[in-house]
């Protein structure tokens, strides 16, 4: 729903606070008035951050997200919280948002989506129609299998490491589009650079001599491949990487220290 994790717990805690606060003689269905309760608050947060991002310097992307193997075994759970959905996501208004989610990844019903959002059925039906529409028009096509993915990731991570151009244009796919996320304090395109030769001139040309201090792990980032990047002992950033055809077609780059402070503190997200 709001792309940082930060936002989200303290939506979370506001919600938890109005909760305990509630004449609970007065709530009939505590399911219906908690979904209420917390998709208000967090349409509220999504509309004040949205004004932030206006100002944000260069690209934005959400928080990275460590998941475990599991989550990517699940399609449509991974799917859900992929980094290229999640972009998909912010081009939606607060409430195209909130009614999106809700319905398609908890399937709450109209009725009970109406009363959180504060319209009625029949326009939460309009508002659910074309915001499916227009993440369906966005939505990138579907992942490669698991094993072909981890081929190209893998691939990946030694031409990266070792600095050789052409092994890494092989791998990347001719349209390849590279989103990097430094929030103005660390180095980062300001915006998504397109095509495999610009893209890998531009990750060998980042590394620059730092190479040889360059090392990176393999893990589950959003629901799919990534590696975390290190420049020595220091966390550099969180790279994940979608992969289709056995040739990388997107990389999200998130370098904002903001955005990794977090990372594992709640430890990996799993399917449930």
């Amino acid at each position: 729903m709001l792309g940082s994790a930060a936002d989200a717990e303290d939506v979370l805690q506001e919600a938890w606070l109005r909760w305990v606060g509630a004449d609970r003689d007065q709530v009939r269905d505590a399911r219906a008035y908690l979904v209420r309760l917390v998709t208000r608050q967090a349409l509220n947060r999504l509309r004040t951050v949205q004004r932030r991002r206006e100002s944000y310097v260069g690209q934005w992307l959400p928080e990275p997200m460590l998941t475990t193997p599991d989550v990517a075994e699940d399609a449509e759970l991974a799917e859900s919280v992929s980094m290229a959905v999640m972009l998909v996501l912010e081009t939606l208004t607060p409430t195209e948002r909130a009614v999106f989610v809700l319905r398609e990844v908890f399937d709450v019903g109209y009725d009970e989506i109406a009363d959180a959002v504060g319209r009625t059925p029949d326009a939460v039906r309009q508002i659910a129609h074309r915001a499916r529409g227009h993440v369906e028009a966005r939505r990138p096509r579907r992942v490669v299998p698991t094993a072909e993915a981890r081929a190209a990731v893998a691939s990946f991570r030694r031409v990266v490491e070792t600095g050789d151009l052409q092994a890494l244009l092989d791998v990347l796919a001719p349209d390849v589009v590279l989103v990097a996320d430094g929030g103005g304090v660390k180095q980062a395109a300001l915006r998504p650079i397109t095509g495999a030769d610009k893209v890998a001139r531009f990750l060998l040309g980042a590394a620059g001599e730092d190479r040889v201090l360059l090392t990176t792990t393999a893990t589950e980032v959003n629901g799919g491949p990534g590696l975390v990047v290190h420049l020595g002992a220091e966390l550099d950033g969180v790279l994940a990487l979608r992969v289709e055809g056995a040739r990388i077609t997107g990389l999200y780059y998130v370098r904002a220290p903001e955005k990794l402070a977090r990372l594992g503190a709640t430890g990996p997200l799993r399917a449930r």
